[in-house]
């Protein structure tokens, strides 16, 4: 009996066939995408927030000052109505462009916990650190606003913050749909002692409705002690660079996106050279004030409640003649803060709280034109120009 030659390649499977392994990596692209999206999608509707806008890659973000004074209405019969005139000007703020994110899990970890439990550590993490990214670029726009005060307690900076953001939109002929305030987690528990408030989470942030007389109030660690930021909620815009873009496609960079929101790119791939699952994700998302003197920025205190702390500063003989060079020990004590110096005949007395907008701004660094002999006096100041930390040396 002649044995018949079967070409067993006829039964192999065909290339590029979408097998078991792309099946699950094509899942897992998909929950990334998904979860990260919804996530987003919840903290831009408690911000009012209807839609994102779409924006080129590379864009200018710009924010706006408002300026103007609204003319007496009080006018005769027959008489002019004077004309109420305001300026709208712009400021660049920064880029918003894609941006480019790679993450591995190894074959050990694989190994050790199981693909699984592996994966979902490893995305995890990813994850929050992608959001992590978006919601510190926003809260340092925050800690920008221009609105700025400083209160005796924290209840009446809360209520000044709110009031001083309805009164600017008032005056540039905007209605304040609703204010958002942000706290410093402690201060919150401060204030509600052994009180029990339910806090909600979305995209990294813990927030309570209906609270301190504010539609939304967020909670977080990324606002300092004894600071109040609040904004009217139709001050704020979310910008996004489509990570869709066919323009990538087409250099071979396919990566998976959410069709209903398409805030982020994923792509999983093996990488045998290492024995590792690599992850990239690319986004471009900003969380935006449109008007930064829409931002009230209130801190609390003042000299009959606290004290004001000391730096430590060593001076020597600069290198330029009639300079002398202060190098400080210590950093600045809080977020936001600065320094200003005033050079005299003696040393200059500084209480906690006292305005020294008017003194010389230093960078820290740079030598200080100053006579052998007498007194240069440094001030560490809040965003307020309100002193918080000081030290006296005699020019060398």
């Amino acid at each position: 009996m002649k044995r018949k030659n079967i070409d067993l390649q006829l039964f192999a499977a065909p290339d590029n066939m979408t097998g078991t392994e792309q099946i699950m990596v094509r899942a897992r692209e998909i929950d990334f995408v998904t979860s990260f999206g919804k996530n987003l999608q919840s903290l831009l509707d408690v911000m009012g927030i209807t839609r994102m806008i779409r924006k080129e890659n590379g864009s200018l973000l710009k924010t706006k000052k408002a300026k103007g004074v609204l003319q007496s209405g009080n006018v005769g019969e027959g008489e002019e109505i004077p004309l109420s005139q305001y300026e709208v000007s712009e400021e660049i703020l920064d880029t918003i462009k894609i941006e480019k994110y790679r993450k591995a899990v190894s074959l050990e970890a694989i190994a050790e916990y199981g693909y699984e439990a592996a994966v979902q550590m490893t995305d995890d993490e990813f994850k929050s650190d992608l959001i992590s990214l978006v919601t510190d670029k926003f809260y340092a726009q925050l800690k920008k606003g221009s609105l700025s005060g400083h209160e005796p307690t924290w209840q009446m900076a809360v209520a000044m913050a709110i009031g001083k953001v309805k009164d600017k939109f008032k005056k540039m002929k905007r209605t304040a749909t609703g204010i958002a305030v942000w706290v410093n987690t402690l201060d919150v528990y401060k204030y509600v002692g052994a009180a029990d408030i339910t806090l909600q989470t979305a995209f990294g942030m813990e927030y309570v409705k209906g609270f301190l007389g504010a539609d939304v109030v967020f909670i977080s660690s990324e606002i300092p002690e004894n600071v109040v930021i609040a904004t009217p909620l139709n001050n704020l815009i979310a910008y996004y660079v489509d990570p869709a873009d066919s323009e990538f496609i087409k250099a071979g960079l396919s990566y998976t996106t959410d069709s209903e929101t398409g805030f982020v790119g994923f792509h999983i791939q093996g990488n045998y050279e290492r024995a590792i699952s690599d992850m990239f994700a690319i986004m471009g998302l900003r969380l935006f004030c449109e008007y930064l003197d829409g931002i009230a920025y209130i801190s609390v205190g003042g000299a009959d409640t606290q004290t004001l702390g000391s730096l430590t500063a060593n001076t020597a003989k600069g290198e330029s003649e009639g300079t002398n060079a202060v190098t400080l020990d210590s950093t600045l004590l809080g977020i936001g803060n600065s320094y200003k110096v005033k050079v005299n005949s003696a040393a200059t007395p500084v209480t906690y709280g006292m305005d020294v907008k008017n003194w010389t701004k230093w960078d820290g660094k740079s030598e200080i034109t100053v006579t052998t002999g007498n007194h240069i006096t440094i001030v560490e100041c809040d965003r307020n120009f309100k002193a918080v930390a000081s030290v006296d040396v005699v020019a060398k």
